[in-house]
């Protein structure tokens, strides 16, 4: 299968094969569009360059879906099939299931003990999504926590290089902290710090302009959506309200298709004119749509054709899944191992 052709050029350069990549998704739902240009894009870019683990997170998905374990585990397969659908390549990067790896639960179970309920509390990132389930005092333990679970992911795999979203840099900070902790205990650099990887669009917005793209908001386009509904997505999307006649000057600020355009159209010069057409006046929104059309499509089809091939093939799916976490879990062996060490534990 061929790779996939990407709008934006390579990742910012220090990058180098001796990197190590973590990165992955809460299998609650389809990946879209938001995930590719946050993140999916780099691990392409990324697997090319040096080793990477794309890790399903299921027990960090049950955090906040535990009442619902059945949504979690149906998109552990389809997660899966989104990600070797847009190109990750299993050879050159280990699809990994968290729920198969032993070594995350006591890994983070040991970093607990370096972290105060009051530091997980101040965390914005989970501060935000507090708010935003309305948990209240009925916060699962888990979610408070998963920072922590988080740090043992990227420390599992002595990660050096996780490339996330902007609202996700808080989680990074507190895996730093955890890495330092546990050197100064160990009285040596045990563990690698690992960095942050920002994407070039960080917050894609969702269709209806109101905050950024996500499963549940219902503002999505899915990774394998076909023609139609891109189209009818497409359809729908905010541009500018004041944007009545075509001839009239139009606002490109805050406009969803021109965000997209700057996300996912190869050609950003033609862009730059659209954008001074629309500014003047005489280009009317469905140009711009139709322009957007034909770039999703012309993005999404090839990994429309790679899903369905995967798809066809669930046990080699299932393979590939068990290789990846083969992988990791080596990996996690070496780091639980180092770990244990620095807090004094010994194997009987």
């Amino acid at each position: 299968m061929t790779d996939i052709t990407l709008a934006r050029p390579a990742p910012a350069p220090g990058i180098t094969e001796a990197d190590t990549v973590l990165t992955g998704d809460r299998p609650t739902g389809p990946l879209h569009l938001g995930h590719y240009a946050g993140s999916l894009a780099n691990r392409l870019r990324l697997q090319r360059l040096c080793r990477q683990f794309v890790l399903i997170a299921d027990l960090q998905a049950l955090t906040d879906n535990a009442a619902d374990p059945g949504r979690v585990s149906r998109n552990v397969m389809e997660v899966a099939l989104d990600h070797l659908a847009i190109g990750i390549d299993p050879a050159r990067s280990h699809i990994a299931l968290q729920s198969a790896m032993p070594e995350l639960a006591e890994l983070a179970m040991l970093y607990l003990n370096l972290v105060t309920v009051a530091r997980l509390e101040r965390n914005p990132t989970v501060r935000d999504e507090i708010r935003q389930r309305g948990f209240a005092r009925d916060l699962p333990a888990g979610f408070l926590c998963y920072p922590v679970s988080q740090a043992a992911d990227i420390t599992a795999v002595a990660a050096t290089l996780v490339p996330v979203g902007a609202d996700q840099a808080p989680m990074l900070e507190q895996t730093v902290e955890v890495v330092r902790a546990v050197n100064r205990l160990a009285g040596d650099a045990v563990l690698p710090e690992p960095r942050i990887l920002l994407s070039a669009t960080p917050r894609l917005p969702g269709l209806d302009g109101q905050g950024k793209m996500g499963k549940s908001a219902g503002n999505a386009i899915d990774l394998r959506a076909d023609a139609d509904t891109v189209r009818a997505a497409i359809r729908r999307m905010y541009t500018d309200p004041g944007h009545v006649r075509a001839e009239d000057p139009g606002r490109v600020e805050g406009n969803v298709v021109f965000a997209y355009l700057d996300a996912f159209d190869p050609d950003p010069a033609g862009v730059a004119a659209l954008k001074q057409r629309y500014r003047a006046g005489g280009l009317g929104d469905m140009a711009v749509k139709r322009r957007l059309e034909e770039v999703l499509n012309a993005l999404l089809a090839p990994i429309r054709t790679r899903r369905a091939e995967f798809a066809r093939a669930p046990d080699e799916v299932r393979a590939i899944l068990r290789r990846g976490t083969e992988a990791a879990r080596a990996e996690a062996a070496r780091t639980l191992d180092a770990v244990r060490a620095a807090f004094g534990l010994v194997r009987p």
